[in-house]
């Protein structure tokens, strides 16, 4: 069994400790935002934060989360108003959507680290992440208003629960 703070709530889980946290979160918490992609860590759809870091969470046992926080897409804003969010919504990133909080996760702890990262820093960051509908401009230019229109905003709306 796991205990953790999942988007500033606390939770527990009662599967196996080695259960992927993907599962836990779907299955046993019933967050539906956070999608599988490949099972393998290589696409990112699965991409959460662990105490602050992006990880993916279908090869991440839930018992890396005991005792500490989990912040999946449903909690990185209550209101869905985080600048990414709204940056996705104003770029027009997501096209079949299904990779999406994916990106989202992986740009919000790129934004913590570097609130106005470069074009090769945003590069960088999201290389793991795949969007099989080719969107990486539209994702670019998401990740350049967010940081444009919020400075530090990012990354403290981004590390509050995570």
């Amino acid at each position: 069994m796991a205990k953790f703070q999942l988007n500033g709530c606390e939770v527990h889980t009662d599967g196996p400790d080695d259960t992927p946290l993907l599962w836990a979160l779907r299955d046993d918490l019933n967050l539906k935002g956070t999608k599988f992609g490949c099972g393998i860590g290589q696409c990112g759809a699965c991409t959460v934060h662990v105490n602050g870091q992006a990880v993916r969470s279908c090869l991440t046992p839930v018992s890396v989360a005991d005792g500490g926080t989990v912040t999946t897409i449903e909690g990185l804003d209550p209101k869905s108003a985080h600048p990414l969010q709204t940056a996705w919504i104003e770029a027009q990133a997501p096209q079949c959507g299904y990779c999406q909080s994916g990106q989202i996760m992986q740009a919000a702890a790129l934004l913590k680290a570097t609130p106005h990262p470069t074009d090769a820093e945003i590069e960088a960051a999201m290389n793991g992440n795949l969007c099989r509908c080719m969107a990486y401009v539209r994702i670019k230019k998401a990740i350049k208003i967010a940081a444009g229109k919020t400075g530090t905003k990012a990354a403290k709306t981004s590390g509050a629960r995570a």
